[in-house]
């Protein structure tokens, strides 16, 4: 495997990712910002946060496909969530925990960070999932 992850000693604990991913590939793979959106640009689950979560996650599960990789081979995800506050971890986290299993998506996530933002590109889209993985 190229991409460990782990949390050490010492650092925040329990949270639903760890801290430090550490790779020994030589392939990068980076997957743009995905949404909630089907190849043909229909929307996703419009209004609903958990389910435009799981739809991105699903959207980056097939570009790190695309390049012979899955989110076993990911060093960090970010999150970009329009109008975040803390009340909606628990649509969030429902999001992931729908798609996971799914997509092969580990649980705790790799390294990630969630960026609240005011907008994103188009009214509807509420979530944007950017992924960097790395491969032999």
């Amino acid at each position: 495997m190229t991409v460990r992850h782990f949390t050490p000693p010492g650092m925040l604990q329990p949270t639903p990712y760890h801290h430090v991913a550490v790779g020994t590939g030589t392939r990068h793979v980076h997957v743009s910002g995905q949404i909630a959106r089907r190849a043909d640009g229909t929307p996703v689950a419009p209004g609903d946060l958990a389910g435009q979560v799981a739809q991105a996650l699903r959207n980056t599960a097939v570009g790190l496909a695309g390049a012979g990789a899955s989110f076993a081979d990911v060093l960090r995800l970010t999150f970009y969530v329009t109008r975040w506050h803390p009340g909606l971890i628990d649509a969030f986290m429902a999001g992931v925990e729908a798609v996971a299993g799914e997509v092969g998506l580990p649980l705790p996530l790799p390294p990630a960070s969630l960026i609240g933002v005011e907008y994103l590109f188009e009214p509807d889209v509420r979530v944007e999932v950017e992924a960097t993985a790395l491969l032999d």
